[in-house]
């Protein structure tokens, strides 16, 4: 359960950033020359679910894999710019955050 319910939030964390996009090209579309709202009322609401499932999996997430209240706290923060998921995820991961997928350490080549 905890690799299903942390692919779960991996998807989240990607979907998120990608609404994020979708609503930034729908604002730029609406308040721009074509002044047109379509994008703007289709990604909203898809961003704002988001949103919120990326937020109850952090809470999820947080509680499976042990975070400390910092990381916790700093994850859900990362909702709020764009993009900022997929930093998230990315640090979580390379500091073995996410379970058993820790990218291993790079031994030093030998020198001569």
């Amino acid at each position: 359960m905890r690799e299903k319910v942390t692919g779960l939030f991996v998807a989240a964390a990607i979907a998120e950033a990608c609404s994020w996009l979708a609503l930034l090209v729908g604002m730029a579309v609406k308040y721009g020359p074509p002044d047109n709202e379509l994008g703007v009322k289709i990604f909203g609401p898809i961003h704002g679910g988001l949103f919120v499932a990326y937020a109850l999996l952090v809470l999820v997430v947080a509680r499976l894999h042990r975070w400390s209240m910092p990381a916790t706290v700093v994850a859900l923060a990362c909702a709020v710019p764009p993009f900022a998921t997929l930093v998230f995820e990315r640090w979580a991961r390379r500091r073995g955050m996410l379970g058993t997928d820790r990218q291993p350490v790079r031994e030093p080549a030998p020198v001569g």
